[in-house]
């Protein structure tokens, strides 16, 4: 086993003279600061864009329309009018009847599931009564409007469209607007038929800074949300960084990553597909393997060596291995609890026989997906759950995409004139001793103080 060193370029698992990730022992001396080293890796992107966002969001909430297409025209190539922002229900169906009937099926089974797991989430309204004479609860009640973003052109993904529409609908949300740039007017029509299929109310041929703006502002054509939803790049994320507080948004994502804890009975190509799953994402993505056995992870290693060159996307699964992958070997499952709890991925991969005792250890993670007949991917597009999940470490505070988000709680109290008397010289005192007069006489006005 090589000494711990980042992004390692000779000896070690993969053989000298090429880049390979990281590799760590907990065994090694230096394993401490090499793993404090590989959680404080930079991954989201160093981009600055604030100041180009600020200035698109001013525009678009000064000239509305007129600005959407300024902008759309200079960044996708598309000459537009306010009056063909809209997408129209004939364009809908052409594009739906694109899709492969194969296709279809597919994706109705992914949404029927999808609805599934969300309506389970579904809160009561609660109520209760106490010995004083009061009566309060809890109210659900949806949004009334949301805005879900797309990423656009032929790389657009349809599966986003499900998990980030449905559990909008599920919740009741009534109004669903959907944006989408469509970069040389290319637009994906099974992203339409996802769309379609998810009850999506409207859809725009916008994207960017300025379809957030948009979203969030209004225009003349575009009416506001009350929430922001849905991935996108440094422009999109800033502009929902920037109107957060005007409406409500998911969070800021950053680039996808998975932990996969693994023992030696798994068959090495499968965990290494597994990695490149992620890697594949882009340049950014981080997969990393956690295993007790120095043997296994040094064929895992070997077996993405193996599969990288058949990868179509090889070039971005290859700089996302090389730059943020890592393997680690560890002593027992209690230190991979440890280190993974550390590292609160957004995906999780358990790979043991008997993963339940296992993952009762752990408290931070997105997502988990147990045994070996769980791939991540299995969660990416038809297992129920959502995809949608916090990234970069924010799983330690953050949880994924649900029908949470898209409703919202109001508390109610029904006091009795006797739970009044009772409970009353109590916040009198207390409201005399926080220096608030008209609260206090709010109160004794009616206990005929």
């Amino acid at each position: 086993m090589p000494q711990s060193a980042l992004n390692k370029t000779d000896g070690g698992f993969g053989g000298g003279g090429t880049p390979h990730p990281t590799f760590l022992d907990t065994s090694d001396l230096g394993f401490a600061g090499a793993f404090e080293a590989l959680l404080s890796q930079a991954r989201d992107t160093t981009q600055r864009v604030d100041g180009v966002v600020a200035d698109i969001l001013a525009a678009v909430r000064a000239r509305g329309d007129a600005a959407l297409c300024e902008y759309t025209a200079r960044f996708d190539g598309v000459d537009l009018t306010a009056a063909a922002l809209r997408i129209g229900a004939g364009e809908i169906d052409k594009a739906v009847g694109q899709v492969a009937p194969d296709l279809m099926a597919a994706l109705d089974l992914a949404a029927t599931r999808i609805e599934a797991f969300h309506h389970a989430q579904v809160p009561v309204n609660m109520q209760m009564h106490d010995d004083s004479g009061v009566t309060m609860g809890l109210r659900w009640t949806p949004l009334d409007a949301v805005g879900l973003y797309v990423p656009g052109g032929r790389a657009s993904y349809p599966s986003s469209v499900l998990m980030n529409a449905l559990p909008a609908r599920v919740a009741g949300v009534a109004r669903i607007a959907m944006v989408v740039p469509a970069p040389g007017g290319v637009l994906n029509p099974l992203v339409l038929a996802a769309a379609r299929r998810a009850g999506v109310t409207e859809i725009y041929r916008v994207g960017g800074a300025q379809a957030v703006a948009a979203l969030a502002y209004g225009t003349e054509t575009i009416a506001p949300v009350d929430r922001i939803v849905g991935p996108g790049n440094a422009f999109v994320a800033e502009a929902k960084r920037q109107v957060f507080g005007r409406v409500g948004i998911d969070g800021v994502a950053g680039p996808s990553e998975v932990v996969i804890l693994a023992d030696a009975g798994n068959n090495p190509r499968r965990v290494a597909v597994d990695l490149l799953a992620q890697a594949e994402h882009d340049e950014a993505a981080q997969a990393i393997l956690i295993t007790t056995s120095p043997a296994f992870a040094e064929a895992v290693a070997a077996a993405v060596d193996q599969e990288l060159p058949t990868l179509p996307r090889q070039a971005i699964a290859r700089a996302s291995w090389d730059a943020h992958g890592a393997i680690i070997v560890v002593r027992d499952w209690d230190e991979a609890a440890a280190l993974t709890n550390r590292l609160a991925p957004e995906h999780l991969q358990i790979m043991v026989p008997d993963p339940a005792p296992l993952f009762a250890r752990i408290r931070h993670a997105g997502a988990a997906f147990l045994g070996p007949h769980t791939p991540e991917a299995l969660g990416d597009y038809i297992a129920g759950p959502n995809h949608v999940l916090p990234t970069g470490r924010t799983a330690r505070f953050a949880s994924g995409l649900s029908v949470f988000d898209f409703i919202k709680r109001t508390s109610w109290v029904d006091a009795s004139a006797a739970a009044l008397y009772a409970l009353g010289p109590s916040a009198v005192l207390l409201a005399e001793a926080e220096g608030l007069t008209a609260h206090a006489r709010s109160l004794a006005m009616r206990l005929g103080q």
